[in-house]
């Protein structure tokens, strides 16, 4: 075996360790950040100013962007699944395919993408700042969890921004799929909206709801870990965000076909 495939196997072999070795320290953060938070919340010493101002912020700098991605969104779609309704002589379903589609899968997903773009990043140069200038090394020395004191107050606050989140972002792109189908004189006021109530489910919301709680929690917890784990000083930071939100996309495409196919599997399809 040449040199070049054995230093091929070592490099993939460290490579799979280090894979192994973020999954678990991800897993760790993770139930380290629900513990803080709950026993906090419980034992009524939980920071809620820095909540607030985590929430706040995460609003401030993703809602707009959310809302001007949402609209793109529901045109696409809409225009993507009236051609082929068109084309099949299907188009009072067209209210049903618009709405379900935003709902199970579109309102979640730009939600998600924007978590980790936007609010992702920010929460990863905030905690890789913090920790290349030895303010997390100094929290430790005083005796404050830095899991405890900045990451779980994040991480409910991305919880509860997803979730809002998802409401607008449904909510945009169901009314702009109405307004380009039934002001083009596709389909009628009356069938477009019959349709969606009679194939949508209470659960096509839960959903949604479900897929921007795991979205949000996700991208979180993986900017929190990168930040915590920054070295290098300022490059080392810009190298951890993206590695954050890559890392991020690439876990939030593998769960949203998790929970997807177990939807499918699990929650029966049919007229309501």
């Amino acid at each position: 075996m040449s040199s070049m495939a054995v230093a091929g196997i070592a490099s993939m072999r460290a490579r799979s360790r280090k894979g192994v070795e973020t999954s678990g320290k991800l897993a760790v953060l993770g139930i380290e950040s629900v513990t803080a938070a709950v026993g906090d919340i419980v034992a009524r010493r939980f920071s809620w100013t820095e909540f607030m101002l985590q929430a706040w912020f995460m609003t401030r700098v993703s809602l707009l962007p959310t809302v001007l991605v949402a609209i793109p969104f529901g045109v696409i779609i809409s225009v993507q699944i009236g051609a082929v309704a068109s084309q099949v002589g299907a188009t009072s379903f067209m209210g049903a395919v618009n709405g379900i589609g935003i709902l199970r899968q579109a309102a979640p997903l730009v939600t998600s993408l924007m978590i980790a773009g936007a609010v992702g990043s920010a929460i990863c140069a905030d905690l890789g700042a913090r920790t290349v200038r030895e303010e997390i090394d100094a929290l430790r020395v005083m005796g404050i969890s830095p899991v405890q004191r900045l990451v779980a107050p994040r991480v409910l606050a991305a919880l509860v921004v997803a979730l809002l989140l998802t409401v607008v972002v449904a909510m945009t792109a169901m009314i702009t799929a109405y307004i380009l189908n039934v002001g083009g004189g596709k389909v009628s006021s009356g069938a477009y909206l019959d349709s969606f109530v009679a194939f949508s489910q209470p659960t096509d919301f839960a959903l949604a709801e479900f897929k921007a709680l795991v979205f949000g929690f996700i991208a979180t917890i993986v900017a929190a870990h990168k930040g915590l784990n920054a070295t290098g000083g300022p490059k080392g930071v810009a190298d951890a965000v993206n590695q954050a939100v890559v890392l991020s996309v690439i876990l939030l495409a593998v769960a949203n076909v998790a929970i997807t196919q177990a939807y499918v599997m699990l929650v029966p399809q049919g007229i309501a």
